[in-house]
């Protein structure tokens, strides 16, 4: 009998079910849309229900088009949008409030209370992030003083907060009879209230933010057996692996050793270094997170940087400009003019994240004359990827002192041909694209396997990894700093745009 590995991608605008083989090669797939819901400007919102509906949707779907039935499975792992932050009820299963996104930023006036005794920084040391409205702790906070009764709720240990994964994990491991309410170490360190050095909720945290520890999951490892799926098309398969998305495209990547790192091209860009079992902390506007744990080994550690808005930018101009019909349409537009003609595009839709960290930034379009025309607005989009890419490369590579020799990409974007050039070209490093770019979903796979020995270790996984196109620099080293020394310009004339 044929056996494979399932993966669970739950991600900010859709959710896949993957399933793979030995040889990390997808052998099923199914993918479903969910809605983005948007009640006020700044504010982003999912409904929990429809994420969970659609997940067994696409679970059933991909199974039934391969004709697999669980004992097909070795093993599931789920992998999920980070931050985002549900609070359910315990007894129902029903969510108290949509899910807050990661993007969302509601809680910026908590965020500037906080500051303002001992900085943004005030809890880097104990968590290795800056205060922002990106994390899950503050939006919790958020929920449970302005959603009704659900601090009186969670006090009485019948509300759960969670991000997705702890949210589907519960669910499909038998929901209000008995689901398991659990999480990793790399969504545990999303939220600002894990202690990095202790891999454990932080007390001191818990009480300044108010939060009750009854409302948290348990932290497990990345990479163990926590439960069998309780009902459906995969009941009785083990859920052994769970990884914030970035970091499962770091697993994917097969980026094991340190300096070796990944930029993953989706709604936002998140490029990931792993530093070993090394907390490396950033003084040039990076975050210290945890990259994986596998097992009872020790945890890896990575500096990242967070870039919020990417191809959430091409699907702006597709959805609120009608400047192209489908995201696709976007590189052979960018592709019929030889430049940007000036224009930049900062798209701080909410705020600017690394290496800035300026919450009252806002989108802006710089450069425009009569010349401008929709081309180069397509152009500038995607130029803007590359740039914010290059400042976070820039802040790690002093914060690290290594030198990035490459860069491994993965993600949607990476088939747009004219944004990798142009990244190699205005970073100066090469830039490689794997022969397998779903790189999210591999690595949750590839953390379920290792728990259940379908691999027998990450020398098996290495392996797996091959380069499929590598992109090399080509651009003179004096258009380059004239381009990038612009794009600096443009992105200072996004700060301090709400009051």
């Amino acid at each position: 009998m044929t056996r494979y590995v399932g993966a669970i991608d739950q991600g900010t605008t859709s959710t896949r079910f993957i399933v793979v083989d030995r040889q990390g090669e997808v052998v099923a797939m199914a993918q479903k849309e969910h809605r983005q819901i948007y009640p006020k400007p700044g504010w982003v919102e999912h409904d929990p229900a429809e994420i969970w509906r659609n997940t067994r949707e696409v679970v059933a779907e991909a199974m039934s088009r391969k004709g697999l039935e669980p004992k097909n499975l070795a093993a599931v792992g789920v992998t999920n949008q980070r931050e985002t932050t549900v609070l359910w009820d315990r007894r129902t299963g029903a969510p108290l409030h949509n899910a807050l996104v990661w993007q969302d930023t509601r809680v910026d006036q908590l965020v500037a209370a906080f500051a303002r005794d001992g900085g943004q920084d005030r809890f880097r040391a104990a968590t290795g992030l800056p205060l922002a409205s990106y994390f899950s702790g503050l939006k919790l906070v958020w929920l449970l003083d302005n959603v009704p009764d659900a601090r009186a709720k969670a006090e009485a240990g019948d509300a759960l907060f969670g991000n997705i994964d702890t949210f589907l994990l519960w669910h499909l491991t038998g929901g209000p009879d008995g689901g398991l309410h659990v999480t990793d170490v790399t969504n545990a360190s999303r939220t600002q209230l894990m202690n990095l050095a202790t891999l454990d909720w932080d007390a001191t945290l818990l009480d300044t933010f108010g939060i009750p520890r009854s409302v948290l999951p348990a932290i497990r490892s990345s990479s163990e057996v926590y439960g069998e799926v309780r009902d459906g098309p995969i009941a009785g398969v083990p859920i052994a692996g769970i990884l914030g998305d970035q970091q499962a495209a770091l697993v994917g990547q097969t980026c094991f050793r340190p300096g070796e790192a990944k930029n993953t091209y989706g709604t936002g860009c998140f490029l990931l270094m792993n530093t070993g079992p090394k907390i490396v902390p950033s003084t040039c506007g990076l975050v210290t997170t945890v990259a994986y744990r596998l097992g009872d080994q020790p945890a890896c550690y990575a500096l990242e940087g967070s870039i919020a808005i990417t191809g959430a930018l091409v699907q702006w101009l597709r959805d609120n400009l009608g400047l192209i019909r489908s995201s696709g349409d976007i590189e052979a537009l960018a592709a019929s003019v030889p430049d940007n003609g000036d224009v930049y595009i900062v798209p701080a839709f909410s705020g600017l994240y690394a290496p800035h960290w300026k919450e009252s930034a806002r989108g802006v379009v710089a450069g425009l004359t009569r010349f401008a025309n929709r081309a180069h607005f397509a152009r500038a989009a995607l130029e803007a990827t590359a740039y914010q890419t290059r400042e976070v490369v820039e802040a790690m590579e002093k914060d690290s002192s290594i030198r990035l020799e490459e860069l491994r990409v993965d993600g949607g974007m990476v088939a747009n041909e004219l944004l990798m050039q142009f990244q190699a070209d205005i970073l100066d490093v090469p830039v490689v694209r794997p022969r397998m770019t779903e790189t999210t979903a591999l690595g949750a796979a590839y953390a379920a396997g290792l728990a259940t020995d379908y691999w027998q270790g990450t020398d098996d996984l290495v392996a797996n990894w091959g380069v499929d196109k590598r992109w090399t620099p080509a651009m003179p080293a004096e258009r380059r700093a004239k381009l990038y020394a612009a794009w600096g310009k443009a992105v200072t004339r996004a700060f301090d745009w709400v009051d």
